[in-house]
């Protein structure tokens, strides 16, 4: 069998191969590339032929993910459904203690494979343990050039499964983060829906009522009460089409911040037929959490401009530099007063801009008089 290698070389080359590793699953928010990434690094750095993680269901019997690696497409599709409930790998699922196998068929707890499962021997499992409790395992068979896994083997995947565990904890969080914001989001619009929608609907049927009311006594006045409908009409079908884009979650992952940012641009100046300039003065890109945060802030300071400005123009500019990326939203519309005593109620928007430019360790500054609004949001780029 051949011998592990001892030099000095070998195991600076293995410390780099475990940096790149860890650095490539930290630069990854999301739990599914985050999985892709652990299993891919556990193969490459013990040189096992297959790999698998498997992460336990709420119950912590079964996998509710289960991710490979070295095997093609067409043979997973011949094998059949995923493992479920049986055999060493769910027994992994409640033991945290490593296990080293030459042949795993030979393990009391082994069962069965299906028909096209390839023909395995050597084997090790390394739980992932985060807080005294079991949240994955890595699988790994048939090591290539050797007849079994070593126990230097299995200190490195132990070494990565710490890692691992901070790693699955923190995509746990950033997830859980996103369906907050999502929630955050929807009662927003639920805010908005009152606020502006409800009201002028409430309207509506007001001016209705007075138009049907003069129909025969004052058909002047009818008319003119028609009209006044008819505009808050159009109005309220401005703010629903407003609403609606703002419930398509914005694509920035796929078509990056300076495009959605456009894109949503040219939506509000055709919805409002308000003149909005926008330009791109040497954006440079952050992460896509961040911009997402970012985004809402540029988005609730356009929607205060154009809702309470009474603006003719309103310019949008991004920019970056000194490791800073900054965004300004400036109007020629009536401005506000910053000290009014109900400006919270009124503009509920404020607090989020707020605490969204907090969290990204940035800055937001608001510029108000009767000649116009300036937003401006400096956040750090890192």
């Amino acid at each position: 069998m051949p011998s592990q290698p001892t030099t000095e070389a070998s195991g600076d080359s293995l410390l780099q191969a475990m940096s790149d590793a860890i650095l490539a699953i930290a630069s990854e928010p999301r739990l599914d590339p985050v999985l892709q990434k652990l299993v891919e690094s556990a193969q490459h750095l013990v040189d096992a032929r297959y790999a698998a993680l498997g992460v336990p269901d709420e119950d912590g019997e079964s996998f509710s993910k289960f991710i490979f690696t070295g095997m093609s497409d067409d043979l997973i599709a011949k094998i059949g459904p995923l493992p479920r409930k049986h055999g060493l790998l769910a027994a992994m699922l409640t033991d945290a203690r490593p296990y080293r196998a030459r042949d795993i068929r030979e393990d009391p707890r082994f069962e069965w494979w299906p028909d096209a499962h390839p023909r395995m021997t050597s084997f090790l499992g390394v739980p992932i343990v985060s807080k005294g409790n079991v949240i994955g395992a890595f699988y790994l068979s048939d090591k290539n050039g050797a007849s079994e896994f070593t126990a230097d083997d299995q200190s490195t995947i132990e070494m990565l499964a710490a890692h691992a565990a901070v790693a699955i904890e923190n995509a746990r969080l950033y997830e859980r983060s996103r369906e907050l914001s999502v929630i955050e989001e929807r009662n927003r619009l639920a805010r908005e829906l009152h606020d502006s929608v409800t009201q002028v609907l409430f309207a509506v049927a007001l001016k209705a009522e007075t138009a049907a009311a003069l129909a025969e006594t004052d058909p002047a006045r009818a008319k003119q009460e028609i009209d006044i409908v008819n505009g808050l009409a159009r109005d309220a079908a401005r703010e629903m089409r407003s609403l609606i884009f703002e419930l398509r979650p914005a694509e920035l992952e796929g078509e990056g911040f300076i495009a959605t940012l456009e894109k949503h641009v040219d939506v509000l100046k055709r919805v409002y037929q308000r003149e909005i300039i926008f330009r791109n003065d040497g954006y440079e890109p952050m992460p896509p959490e961040n911009e997402a945060k970012l985004f809402r802030i540029v988005q609730e300071s356009l929607n205060n401009a154009i809702k309470h400005s009474e603006a003719a123009t309103i310019t949008v500019t991004a920019t970056a530099s000194n490791g800073f990326a900054k965004m300004v939203v400036a109007d020629d519309g009536k401005g506000f007063d910053l000290s009014a005593a109900d400006l919270r109620s009124r503009r509920l928007g404020l607090t989020s801009m707020e605490e969204r430019s907090e969290e990204l360790g940035g800055v937001l500054k608001i510029d108000s008089s009767p000649t116009g609004t300036r937003v401006t949001v400096e956040v750090p780029l890192a």
